[in-house]
C-alpha cells in the first residue's frame, strides 16, 4: 500500500502533534486534522488537509488514526467521549497513539478497541520538538506486529529509530524509563550549570568542553544553553513532564521500586509549576537553583 493510499486522521497539533501532521502532509498522505483548539488547523504548512470539526469527523472513513494529546484523560475522550473517535473507526483500521500516558490506560483502550475489530498502538515519542520538526523522533512501540508493519511507513516519516518492545502498553513502560532518565540529567545540568555560574566560570566554554566527555547529553548539548541566558523556549512542556514522572512513579511502586531522585525532580518541578512556569520547558528546572541562589 502507497502513501497515497492511506488515509489519515491526526488529532493534537501541539508542540509535538502539529510539526508530525506537517511532516506526514509532506510526504505525500492524504490528512483530516483536528485539535481542541482549531487554531492549528489553519497552519499554512497543513493546507490541502482537511479539517475536521471532532475526533469523530476526523476518523471518518481512515485507515490509521494517529493521536498526540496531553494525557490520560485526553485520550480517552477523544476515543470514547462525546463525538469520540471510535464511534467512526473502521473494522480492520489502526489507531496509533503517539501521547504518553499509563500502560494501564493503554491497554484498556487496546481492549476497548479492539471489541470493535480496531487496532491500537502506543507509541510515545521521545526527542523533543527538534526532533518532531527533523522527523527523526525515537518511537518507542507496544502492540501487534501485523499492525505495526501496515503503519511503519508512517512512523519512518516521524521518527528516525522504530522500536518494538512487545504488547500494548510497553511502549509506555519504556516512555517512562525514558522520562526517569531525563528527569536526572535535565536536573543535573541545571546543578551543574548553577554551580559553574556561581564560581564565575566561563560556561560556554565550559560546556563546550564537557559535552563530548563522560558528562555529555543531550540535555547538556540541547539545553544548557537556555539555561545560561535564563530563557526556556518550549521544547517539552514542564507540567507534562511532571505527569510523566507521575506515571513512572506509580509504575516503580507497583514493582515495590524506590526511585529517590525521580521523587526529588518530580518535587522540584511541582513547586516550579505552582509558582506559575508550569508551560515553560523541563530546562525550567534551573530556576529552582536561581531562585534558592536569590533568597
Amino acid at each position: 500500500m502507497t502513501r497515497c493510499d492511506l488515509s489519515l486522521g491526526f488529532v493534537g497539533l501541539g508542540a509535538l502533534g502539529l510539526p508530525m501532521a506537517i511532516n506526514l502532509h509532506r510526504a505525500g498522505f492524504r490528512l483530516r486534522v483536528h485539535t481542541r483548539s482549531r487554531s492549528a488547523e489553519t497552519s499554512p504548512e497543513l493546507k490541502g488537509a482537511i479539517r475536521c470539526s471532532s475526533p469523530a469527523d476526523t476518523s471518518t472513513g481512515v485507515d490509521v488514526l494517529l493521536l498526540c494529546v496531553s494525557d490520560d484523560a485526553a485520550v480517552e475522550k477523544v476515543l470514547f467521549g462525546l463525538d469520540g473517535a471510535a464511534s467512526q473507526l473502521s473494522a480492520g483500521s489502526v489507531v496509533l497513539d503517539c501521547s504518553t500516558i499509563a500502560p494501564a490506560t493503554a491497554k484498556r483502550c487496546g481492549e476497548r478497541l479492539a471489541d470493535q475489530n480496531v487496532h491500537y498502538l502506543d507509541a510515545p515519542v521521545t526527542g523533543g520538538t527538534e526532533g518532531a520538526r527533523r522527523g527523526s523522533l525515537t518511537v518507542l512501540v507496544g502492540g501487534a506486529s501485523e499492525p505495526l508493519e501496515r503503519v511503519r511507513a508512517i512512523l519512518k516519516v516521524i521518527g528516525g529509530s522504530i522500536h518494538h518492545f512487545g504488547g500494548v502498553g510497553r511502549g509506555q513502560q519504556v516512555k517512562a524509563v525514558n522520562q526517569v532518565l531525563v528527569a536526572g540529567s535535565y536536573a543535573a545540568v541545571a546543578e551543574a550549570v548553577a554551580l559553574g555560574q556561581q564560581l564565575d566560570l566561563p560556561m560556554p566554554q565550559v560546556i563546550d568542553a564537557l559535552k563530548t566527555g563522560a558528562a555529555g547529553s543531550w540535555a547538556l548539548e540541547h539545553r544548557s544553553t537556555a539555561m545560561l541566558n535564563g530563557s526556556y523556549p518550549l521544547g517539552f512542556r514542564l507540567s507534562l513532564h511532571r505527569k510523566d514522572l507521575e506515571i513512572a512513579l506509580d509504575a516503580a511502586k507497583a514493582v515495590q521500586l524506590d526511585l529517590p531522585v525521580t521523587t526529588l525532580v518530580e518535587q522540584l518541578e511541582l513547586d516550579l509549576i505552582n509558582n506559575g512556569h508550569g508551560d515553560e520547558d523541563v530546562s525550567a528546572l534551573h530556576r529552582w537553583n536561581q531562585t534558592r541562589q536569590r533568597s
